[in-house]
């Protein structure tokens, strides 16, 4: 494309001049969105489940699981609450058990999920309260590790409102059940409770009594740690 231009010289003189305008056409294709999936599978051509748009509509489902989900051991879960979104993921472990630790009423969703998966459930409610006023009730810690190591409820899911501090006390006494050291059983405390671990919770972990358990044979993975 030209354009026109006009100039004044040194006298005065009116000069007309071409210029050359260069115009450049870059054709570049749009980069292709990709989608991470929430659970990578394992696959060598494609170990990290990269999906483009196009098999976005192909009726893939994905499975999420709920918050600070983690195996415990063989046959025993634990999470955060689980909502809508995460049962087709709990559908996948075959739960015949939850250990629900708040004193709230189970939501009506979720004892339909239950119900439907003929899923038993152990309610121990456990109030959370904040340092220095945390009372953790040692019956019902006691009652609710009862029902967690009787593998006739597993697979088990055990679950409070997060994951950290109900829950991870309930893991802790089992620990100690199973032998762990303390520092052991502190470690996969906080890994779990990060910023928000009490010392409260890991003081009732270490004076928890197991003793009345040792009679009951531990059939787990991790009993010989």
């Amino acid at each position: 494309m030209k354009l026109h231009a006009t100039v004044a010289s040194p006298t005065d003189t009116c000069k007309t001049i071409e210029v050359a305008v260069v115009e450049r056409h870059h054709h570049r294709s749009p980069p292709q969105a990709i989608k991470l999936s929430p659970i990578p599978t394992a696959d060598d051509n494609n170990p990290y489940n990269l999906t483009s748009p196009d098999d976005e509509n192909s009726g893939e489902e994905f499975f999420i699981p709920p918050l600070n989900f983690s195996m415990v051991d063989n046959g025993i879960f634990r999470s955060g609450f689980p909502d809508v979104a995460n049962f087709s993921f709990l559908q996948t472990l075959g739960l015949r058990s939850i250990i629900y630790l708040c004193p709230e009423l189970y939501p009506e969703s979720n004892m339909e999920f239950l119900k439907a998966n003929d899923i038993r459930l152990f309610q121990f409610g456990i109030k959370n309260c904040k340092e220095p006023f945390v009372n953790i009730p040692e019956e019902k810690i006691r009652e609710a590790l009862g029902v967690l190591i009787d593998v006739r409820n597993h697979p088990v899911l055990i679950h409070c409102k997060r994951g950290k501090h109900r829950t991870g006390c309930l893991v802790g006494c089992l620990r100690k059940l199973q032998k762990w050291c303390l520092t052991s059983v502190f470690d996969e405390y906080q890994r779990f409770a990060a910023a928000k671990a009490r010392v409260s919770d890991q003081r009732f972990m270490e004076l928890f009594d197991a003793s009345i358990f040792k009679q009951q044979s531990l059939p787990f993975s991790c009993s010989k740690r």
